[in-house]
């Protein structure tokens, strides 16, 4: 325990939920990517490049939260650097899935999107404790030209992180206190260009679209189609439109409550991305409702309660909003996951942090908990209790148990005399 103590600072709840996150998605992952161990010589390929990088995120959180949060806000400069990479990506990134999301650096893939969620938490964090200094009313605009500028350019090519990152923006700009008026017309007038948008994709004909509009504006219609249409008649035909849905009901319906146990799925074998964005229907499926579903979320929902704790211990104003932004950001991307998977709503193709298969998302999600770690310990200083109890104890002088130590001195005899 002592060593354990002294490696693991911080908030303990939130170290363990790490890595119960952790051994779900190495048990999870090595079962769902049977598909692709048959296409690999060695079929634990895919298992050790996954366990890589989660040793490596891992490696990442004991060195994160050991540095003090205040030196987080010098990460501001990932902002421009990450805007500059988004706009290099539709022309020189790897197109996969029809859509260029990636870019290869020395051999290795990582996606630009995912180092501009990190800057604009740091950044929307940063500039709202800094409102006395900037005004709110500046420091609102500042705040939608920069988190604007990042998520027009992950629109095109990723509506849905562009979506997630906006809305835990504007979630922390209302825990924030920025000028309501100016929040309330910025989400009616967002609501209303996103409706008009749609109607307006819907109706012009499809080869204006493929030469004027990006390409993923007709993914984007014929998801949120397909997701709508009518379910009531009594003949269900499983076709390229509702494949991956219709199999992930198939998962979730096989699990039941209890599951077939990690290793037994079956349609872990028909479902494309059955290690990505469908892994919580395959953690159903194996683990049953109870266990893997009721629990798996539960995990993500103490951990929103474990940084809504360390968020209010924080004395100042930028260690709290930090947390509150990677904690947002990680909590409403899984429940994104779950509700695409039980098909709640439209497929995203946004992955369940830390569990589905993944290389920067990994990363990055390590990111975010050896940041609030950092909060947790610095910020709101929590988890150091015994190390400073231990100090205090040495630093004490010893009192002995007799009543001539506890009065430095023993009291005269009154029977004698000079």
């Amino acid at each position: 325990m002592g060593l354990a103590n002294r490696l693991f600072k911080g908030d303990r709840s939130v170290w363990i939920i790490f890595m119960f996150l952790c051994l779900v998605s190495l048990v999870e992952v090595y079962s769902a990517t049977s598909t692709l161990a048959y296409k690999n010589t060695h079929f634990s390929s895919p298992i050790l490049r996954h366990a890589t990088f989660l040793f490596a995120g891992f490696a990442a959180v004991l060195v994160l939260h050991n540095i003090p949060s205040r030196y987080y806000s010098a990460a501001i400069i990932l902002l421009p650097v990450s805007i500059i990479m988004l706009l290099i990506t539709p022309f020189i990134g790897a197109d996969i899935n029809n859509a260029h999301r990636f870019l290869s650096f020395m051999g290795f893939q990582f996606q630009p999107s995912e180092f501009a969620k990190l800057a604009c938490i740091v950044f929307v964090a940063f500039m709202l404790s800094k409102q006395e200094r900037f005004t709110p009313n500046k420091t609102f605009w500042i705040i939608l030209a920069g988190v604007g500028l990042a998520c027009a350019l992950i629109l095109p090519e990723n509506f849905s992180t562009a979506f997630l990152l906006f809305t835990v923006c504007f979630l922390l700009m209302v825990v924030g206190q920025a000028p309501w008026k100016k929040m309330t017309v910025l989400f009616l007038s967002l609501v209303l260009l996103g409706g008009l948008s749609f109607a307006f994709i819907r109706s012009v004909p499809d080869d204006f679209m493929d030469k004027y509009m990006p390409r993923r504006a007709m993914t984007w219609v014929e998801r949120v189609k397909d997701f709508g249409k009518d379910k009531s008649e009594n003949k269900y035909v499983i076709d390229d439109d509702n494949y991956q849905v219709s199999h992930a009901k198939i998962a979730i319906a096989r699990g039941g409550l209890l599951g077939k146990l990690p290793g037994r799925s079956v349609q872990r074998d028909f479902l494309p991305q059955a290690y990505s964005d469908f892994i919580y229907a395959i953690i159903i499926e194996e683990m049953g409702l109870i266990f893997g579903g009721i629990g798996v979320m539960m995990l993500y929902v103490f951990l929103m309660f474990r940084v809504a704790i360390i968020a209010r211990r924080c004395e100042k104003l930028f260690p709290k909003y930090l947390a509150l932004g990677c904690g947002l950001l990680i909590v409403i991307q899984a429940f994104i996951n779950m509700a695409v998977a039980v098909n709640l709503i439209p497929v995203t193709g946004q992955p369940l942090p830390l569990i589905s298969r993944g290389g920067t998302s990994t990363m990055l999600t390590c990111f975010y908990f050896g940041i609030i770690l950092s909060v947790s310990r610095f910020g709101a200083g929590m988890g150091d209790e015994e190390d400073e109890a231990e100090e205090v104890a040495v630093a004490a002088p010893a009192v002995p148990d007799t009543e001539e130590g506890m009065t430095g001195m023993r009291e005269p005899d009154e029977d004698k005399t000079d």
